[in-house]
């Protein structure tokens, strides 16, 4: 096993728990540590949403991903958090936490558990591809240790790496390049669950960064639009509302240079209503007060329309009332792949087959991010790391026990 993040530890426990022996190698000092970051604003487990709707969350990879829940779904979730003796709850959003909200008393029952079964953990094991040899013989594991470099022999060896978000805290993609060599197609990686950069004026970025702009619609050009919150920044905006629209605003950065989204202010009132308020006559109150007064639109909100909309639109009641209802924002820029939540990308399914086995290289399966599929926050990116270390480790074991009874018939 290589790898000791969320899937790496899963995979670890269900080939334990079949028998065999598991040793995970790992190249930082200490285990689970994106997973612990992750834990810090409260630990997201997973979604309590009904099953075909948490399917669709995972988009062009859905059906794939639907197979792998299977082995492993959101219920599976709760209940092997409750068997660690941590108990969860749902929250107003639906998604489902710890319910002290911490990942790391979690994390220690869960290694203790896996070293009651028997796996061994190896820190500061890093994995540096194989020796030379053919594409479809890839050798022995190369180790980095701290005693100098070594080589481990395995049967079987599942490849929990992650991908190339956060890589401070492991997950830096050097695999990618020993994959390709060895026959394995792995997807450019791409930012995901990421923020996005738009040109904010001194003022805009001075005086509303790290405001949040609530109780919004966001649409996209081709009428897909998601209700929810999100966050100024001082390059631009995130938050769970842009990372829920995250894979079509990148995919159109990428192939036209920018995005345009169109935010609704007052999503709850019907575009007559808001363009009759504004029409009232306002006397000797200036615009901003008029806002506030009949809308409710004031801060970061009334910041928002003056950034985006010209001074004249101010003086045009119906103009300014559409702008309310269709603020138009330019996003420029994806944000840096090495600070996002997650990313896309990675080792194509079409390259593995149902087991998650690759198909160039026999023995080797895959889990996790490292795979190429992608899911907002929310509590899908955590179930789907878990289901794919099933289906991987549940392929493992098929495959060492397929080489044993071969063994014992010679």
């Amino acid at each position: 096993m290589i790898g000791a993040g969320p899937a790496g530890l899963m995979a670890a426990e269900v080939l334990s728990a079949a028998g065999w022996r598991v040793d995970v190698f790992d190249a930082m000092p200490s285990v689970g540590r994106k997973f612990l970051m992750a834990g810090k604003g409260g630990m997201n487990l997973t979604h309590s949403e009904a099953a075909d709707a948490f399917v669709s969350r995972y988009g062009k990879r859905a059906a794939a991903v639907g197979q792998w829940l299977r082995h492993f779904g959101a219920d599976d979730v709760r209940t092997w958090a409750h068997r660690l003796g941590v108990d969860t709850f749902v929250g107003t959003s639906g998604r489902v936490f710890p319910t002290d909200m911490k990942a790391a008393p979690l994390l220690r029952a869960w290694l203790t558990r896996l070293r009651a079964g028997g796996v061994r953990l190896h820190v500061r094991h890093r994995w540096l591809g194989w020796p030379e040899a053919s594409p479809a013989q890839p050798g022995p594991l190369r180790l980095a240790t701290p005693q100098g470099e070594r080589l481990v022999q395995a049967r079987a060896v599942v490849l929990a790496l992650g991908g190339a978000s956060w890589p401070q805290l492991g997950s830096d993609a050097a695999w990618v390049p020993w994959l390709r060599e060895h026959g394995v197609d792995v997807a450019p990686l791409r930012p995901a669950n990421a923020g996005f950069e738009i040109d904010w004026t001194p003022h805009m970025r001075e005086r509303f960064a790290g405001h949040p702009v609530k109780s919004v619609t966001m649409a996209l050009p081709d009428g897909t639009t998601r209700q929810g919150e999100f966050v100024i920044s001082e390059h631009g905006i995130e938050g769970s509302l842009v990372y829920a629209l995250c894979a079509p605003i990148r995919d159109a950065i990428l192939a036209e240079g920018s995005a345009r989204v169109y935010l609704d202010l007052l999503p709850d009132w019907p575009a007559q209503r808001v363009r009759d308020e504004v029409s009232r006559p306002r006397g000797s109150r200036s615009m901003a007060s008029h806002l506030q007064s009949r809308l409710g639109i004031a801060g970061v909100k009334a910041g928002l329309l003056r950034e985006c909309l010209s001074r004249d639109t101010f003086d045009d009641p119906a103009a300014l009332a559409a702008g309310i209802k269709c603020l138009p924002l330019t996003l420029r820029r994806t944000r840096p792949i090495a600070e996002v939540i997650s990313s896309a990308g990675g080792v194509t399914l079409e390259a593995l087959d149902e087991r998650l086995m690759a198909r160039a290289l026999p023995g080797v399966f895959f889990a996790g991010e490292m795979l190429d599929w992608e899911a907002p926050t929310g509590g899908y990116l955590l179930t789907a790391c878990f289901a794919s270390a099933c289906v991987a480790a549940q392929g493992a074991a098929a495959y060492l026990e397929t080489l044993r009874q071969a063994s014992e018939r010679y």
